[in-house]
């Protein structure tokens, strides 16, 4: 499950700096961001 949520992570971070760089996607870019830093809290959280 932890790795399934780093590769989920990942895949929205790439998904808001392609956006972010070369789109004008507007807030749905910033709310990817948001999903990435959550789930990889998640699982920092969840490993201690």
């Amino acid at each position: 499950m932890r790795g399934l949520l780093y590769i989920i992570a990942v895949i929205l971070v790439i998904g808001w700096a392609f956006g972010f760089f070369y789109a004008n996607a507007g807030g749905i870019i910033h709310i990817l961001l948001v999903i990435a830093i959550v789930a990889l809290l998640l699982g920092v959280i969840r490993r201690a």
